[in-house]
């Protein structure tokens, strides 16, 4: 299985751009960038609570569990 970090979804929903997203959370473009397009390895809890207070959102909303097809290990 793949976790997966839906904040297109979220930003879309909200109408909000990545670069807002950054600065309402404290962390650059890029690593939003990462988080979005699914690259990251890791994500800080503080991290993590910053991004559902700036979506008005629970950790639920931005965490998907999908099926892996091996090539991520």
């Amino acid at each position: 299985m793949a976790i997966r970090v839906a904040i297109d979804v979220m930003l879309a929903e909200r109408q909000m751009s990545v670069g807002e997203l950054a600065e309402r959370v404290g962390i650059t473009p890029a690593n939003i960038s990462i988080l979005k397009n699914n690259r990251a390895r890791a994500v800080r809890f503080s991290t993590l609570e910053a991004l559902c207070e700036a979506l008005d959102c629970e950790p639920g909303d931005l965490l998907r569990r999908e099926p892996s097809d091996g090539s991520d290990r």
